[in-house]
């Protein structure tokens, strides 16, 4: 019987834009909504437009606390939300990054662009390297991740993921139901 790995704080990367679909938005939305009824708190980049910001606002609005971390130079361009419960300013983005990682006990990727891609990878690569024992998961609105999944499984076949490896990232278009499989690693 798998344990169940107790979460406070949940890591979320996703889009500094909505994107063009309004699923993601509401998807977002609905994703902060649950983490507060659940007493999560979010740890996220400290942005309040796009996906940064509807999730920020809907955990805000269900009474939960939020903390944001946002680089210096990226301040004014994401425009940091001045209503968090925390809001950090750091130097840069290696050390938003460190920050926002040592902060939680798991990951979610919501829909987002080149940086999601970057942070997600990054707390990857670092659970293969046994660098951290954190959970990692994409809510996969739309399916949107679909062909990230593909991949996966593909460059296992190529023989550069180790089958293990490839299985790291948990995947499910239910927030609910994502959250069950990171608090079941």
């Amino acid at each position: 019987m798998s344990q169940v790995r107790p979460v406070k704080n949940v890591c979320v990367y996703c889009g500094a834009s909505s994107g063009v679909d309004p699923h993601y938005t509401q998807a977002a939305q609905a994703f902060g909504y649950l983490l507060a009824e659940r007493g999560m708190r979010l740890i996220y980049g400290g942005g309040r437009l796009g996906l940064m910001g509807t999730i920020a606002d809907a955990v805000l609005a269900r009474g939960g606390e939020v903390i944001g971390v946002i680089p210096e130079a990226l301040r004014e361009k994401e425009m940091a939300h001045q209503g968090l419960t925390e809001l950090h300013i750091v130097a840069d983005m290696h050390e938003r990054k460190a920050m926002m990682a040592a902060k939680a006990d798991v990951f979610v990727a919501l829909p987002g662009g080149l940086g999601t891609l970057e942070e997600l990878f990054e707390m990857l690569t670092w659970l293969q390297l046994g660098l951290h024992q954190k959970p990692i998961g994409v809510l996969n609105v739309g399916h949107f991740y679909d062909g990230l999944q593909a991949f996966l499984q593909h460059i296992h076949g190529q023989g550069f993921v180790r089958a293990h490896d490839a299985q790291l990232l948990k995947m499910s278009d239910d927030g609910a139901q994502l959250l069950q499989l990171l608090e079941a690693q």
